[in-house]
């Protein structure tokens, strides 16, 4: 009898141990922004994967490859960053593209296995432009310093899709 519970206490503190020891799980943020222009405008403004001229912290995009899944870009961004991208999947009828985060500095953005889906759906006259996105925290590890915790990373993705949409919204509705 005292082999048995001297067993279960052992598996108890292992499992305890092993529950205790995961690492960093998997955040999403899903940003929506209603725009008083026609679906098809807000599409012709951020459908093409190569121009991302419409996100204020974007200078430059290079790549090549247009639209057609497996295209790459290059997103220079004003404090010098860069951000190496694939599009996986573009569909111009349903004005949905998807992409993936090849490679990024987790000092420019605090994030690893990023991807994204950027869609625009009719909404009542106008449109509604939904970006939404999965990834993990900068730092794989447990405890990781706070420049790479999750909030770190919830925090600059909500920023750059809150800032791009609003953007959006202004010059779809102003032109």
């Amino acid at each position: 009898m005292k082999r048995v519970l001297t067993l279960v206490v052992v598996a108890l503190l292992a499992y305890a141990t092993v529950a205790s020891a995961h690492g960093p799980t998997r955040k999403k943020v899903v940003i929506e922004r209603d725009i008083a222009a026609p679906p098809d405008k807000v599409w012709a403004l951020i459908g093409n994967f190569h121009d991302m001229s419409w996100h204020p912290a974007v200078t430059d995009t290079l790549g090549d490859g247009g639209n057609t899944p497996g295209a790459k870009r290059t997103l220079v961004l004003g404090n010098g960053g860069k951000i190496h991208e694939s599009l996986e999947k573009y569909d111009a009828d349903a004005r949905s593209l998807f992409y993936r985060i090849d490679e990024v500095d987790v000092k420019i953005l605090p994030v690893t296995n990023y991807s994204s889906w950027l869609t625009v759906k009719a909404n009542g006259d106008g449109s509604s432009v939904v970006w939404r996105g999965a990834f993990y925290r900068g730092y794989p590890n447990n405890d990781p310093p706070p420049e790479l915790s999750d909030d770190a990373a919830v925090n600059a993705v909500t920023g750059i899709y809150e800032s791009g949409l609003d953007n959006v919204k202004k010059l779809a509705e102003g032109g």
